[in-house]
């Protein structure tokens, strides 16, 4: 199979403001949009997130140009992934790509499927009592139904809207960083994060020593300017989920 990029993620959920500002995210250009997250209704109504469990994220970004739906299966396997989705491809409006997260000791596969719309186009299908499903497209669906087939996308409600703050390129050293700060329910959490792609002549252990020697950098960079690294087993989406979900319990 081929290598896969690998996304490397340090996360930090204490003073989030002072940890913006001690990496450096308050000079750059800065992307401010809505996200939100289509979840099972009745598993919202009793606290729990059943789409996230079985692993598949659909969420809606809004106020970024243009807007943008996903479809995401994380974690997965690279097994799961059939046909036209086995490999990435780039087909306006659609991206999909195939990728690992790593995130301290984790490490799981991730498959994301976006659709762009014009802006403004999706803020219909988060209002209350839309139907979240009602925009996911053919292409969507069929990865859906293809890759992650127990998982139904039906009777769903959006949950959100999560405030995101983004800034890309941000210098930690020799590395460019995009730093990320979703807010809502209560929390605030920020993510730095670098990629690494295969490059020409890697194998499977030349890769994943870069990505390892790339983590330690990205994290000793935060640290090196104050900023403790979350010890937090869930990741960002998990955790603002299932705040959402049992805010929304009936």
């Amino acid at each position: 199979m081929d290598l896969l990029p690998v996304e490397i993620k340090a996360n930090n959920d204490g003073d989030v403001a002072a940890a913006l500002s001690a990496l450096g995210g308050l000079h750059g250009a800065v992307t401010t949009r809505r996200i939100w997250f289509a979840e099972d209704w009745d598993g919202v109504a009793e606290g729990r997130v059943p789409l996230l469990n079985g692993g598949v994220i659909v969420r809606f970004r809004v106020g970024a140009h243009p807007d943008d739906l996903t479809v995401k299966l994380r974690p997965c396997t690279r097994e799961q992934l059939v046909g036209r989705f086995s490999g990435p491809f780039d087909a306006e409006p659609f991206e999909y790509k195939i990728e690992e997260d790593r995130s301290g000791s984790r490490r799981v596969v991730a498959a994301s499927l976006v659709h762009d719309h014009p802006p403004g186009v999706l803020s219909g299908a988060v209002e209350p009592g839309a139907d979240p499903a009602a925009s996911i497209g053919a292409v969507q669906d069929q990865f859906q139904h293809a890759c992650a087939p127990a998982v139904r996308l039906d009777g769903l409600v959006a949950l959100g809207p999560i405030l995101s703050t983004k800034v890309g390129d941000v210098p930690l050293g020799d590395l460019e960083v995009g730093l990320e700060v979703w807010s809502v329910a209560g929390l605030e959490l920020l993510e730095a994060s670098i990629r690494v792609k295969p490059k020409n002549g890697d194998d499977a252990g030349k890769l994943t020593e870069r990505a390892e020697r790339k983590q330690r950098k990205l994290e000793d960079a935060v640290r090196e300017r104050g900023v403790t690294l979350s010890e937090h087993p869930e990741n960002k989406t998990r955790r603002v989920l299932t705040a959402l979900a049992e805010a929304g319990r009936s």
